[in-house]
């Protein structure tokens, strides 16, 4: 079995998802296909929530979209079928009466946003499914979470069980909306922005298939950015520690957390291109073969970067002074990407995305408030503009130099 993945992208034109139906009735072996919305879609809603909940905004242009959007998919697809236009519609009206409620009520909850986030990816699986002659189920039945909404984390135990019940012997071609999950109460939550990605790998881990295929709209992670580096070119192969790397170090090929469900059973990840399907594509694998012996396999960067750099002499040799910072900063959900420390302890430095630097400078000042103001440690160093690049390749660890 296999798990094929198709971003929104791939699922935004009807032309392309004819590309994705030619693609998976290629298939020798069962599949199960995980979709994302139509691209942009979930853009377009969380802008709808947006100007709901803003007394001076108004939904109704973006919500106009959306259909307008939907409807130039279904229309050439199935010829103005009644029974898909019904389908459609009964979304789309239920996300109507959300974005009235909440411009009523002039409030935007977190639980709210998680319940109409994943409409557009409950609206595209049905559209891929009747269009492709395929079972649908719904994701939402079977993946549990907490009540993390906006990123919640997956209760693995119990969704395992569910889909290896619901999957155990399934035969031929199943559709799946990704992102889209449950908390144990039945409220709607969502696996984070990229979370299609995720739950490809987790249906994948947990019925052990043979591979995970994530198509998307490039040929594969790229040995630098394309844009920068005229020169650059898909990488064949990458172990899952250094497409992870260059994942959280800027390569948006895979959300970075797809790889873990699947690294831990050893399923190998195939990035392939849903326009140009004869392209070898990148595979990610434990052992890769092809490439092997490379030291350095990419290079990757993030720009929009803040160095924030806490010093002081008064910090060497105190215990806990690293802990109360990344506290401080889990505190207020500020996502830390690179560390560095003296090693006389006397410095840390943090790269943060510089659009959270205000909201981590305060936390920071805050919790060292008693220590700043006696000269223990230094006021804070805050640096913008910033970008980091990383370099990427597994066997620099067993290179001199």
């Amino acid at each position: 079995m296999k798990v094929l993945k198709f971003g929104g992208t791939s699922v935004g034109s009807a032309e392309n998802i004819r590309k994705v139906k030619a693609i998976v009735k290629s298939q020798t072996d069962d599949v199960i296909v995980v979709v994302s919305a139509l691209g942009g879609i979930t853009d377009k809603i969380l802008a709808a929530a947006r100007n709901a909940s803003d007394g001076a905004g108004d939904f109704h242009q973006d919500l106009a979209e959306i259909k307008r959007r939907h409807e130039e998919v279904i229309q050439p697809l199935f010829n103005g079928s009644a029974a898909i236009k019904y389908i459609v519609t009964e979304f789309l009206d239920e996300l109507e009466q959300i974005l009235t409620g909440i411009t009523l009520v002039g409030e935007l909850t977190a639980k709210t946003l998680d319940r109409i986030a994943g409409i557009g990816e409950r609206i595209s699986s049905h559209i891929v499914a009747q269009f492709i002659g395929a079972e649908r189920f719904d994701s939402s039945g079977f993946i549990r979470t907490d009540s993390n909404f906006g990123k919640a984390a997956v209760d693995f135990n119990l969704t395992n069980k569910n889909i290896q019940d619901i999957f155990s012997g399934f035969k031929g071609v199943a559709v799946v909306p990704g992102f889209i999950s449950k908390n144990k109460k039945g409220e709607f939550t969502t696996l984070g922005r990229g979370g299609s990605d995720y739950t490809a790998a987790i249906i994948a881990a947990a019925l052990d298939v043979d591979i995970l295929e994530i198509w998307t709209d490039v040929n594969g992670f790229m040995t630098a950015d394309p844009r920068i580096i005229s020169k650059a070119y898909t990488i064949p192969e990458l172990t899952y520690s250094e497409a992870m790397e260059l994942s959280h170090f800027g390569a948006k090929v895979i959300y970075p957390p797809t790889i873990l469900p699947v690294y831990q059973k050893r399923i190998p990840i195939l990035i392939k291109n849903t326009f140009e399907p004869e392209h070898q594509g990148t595979r990610i694998s434990q052992s890769p073969v092809n490439g092997a012996d490379r030291i350095i396999k990419g290079i990757s960067s993030i720009s929009g970067i803040a160095l924030v750099t806490l010093q002081g002499i008064g910090m060497v040799g105190v215990t806990g002074i690293s802990m109360r910072l990344f506290t401080a900063l889990a505190r207020e959900n500020v996502n830390v990407i690179l560390i560095s420390q003296a090693s006389s302890e006397n410095s840390i430095s943090i790269a943060i995305e510089e659009k959270a630097v205000d909201i981590a400078g305060t936390a920071i000042q805050n919790d060292f408030e008693k220590e700043i103001a006696n000269g223990q440690i230094n006021k804070i160093a805050i640096e913008t503009d910033l970008s980091i690049v990383a370099i990427v390749g597994e066997n620099m660890k067993h290179t001199t130099g």
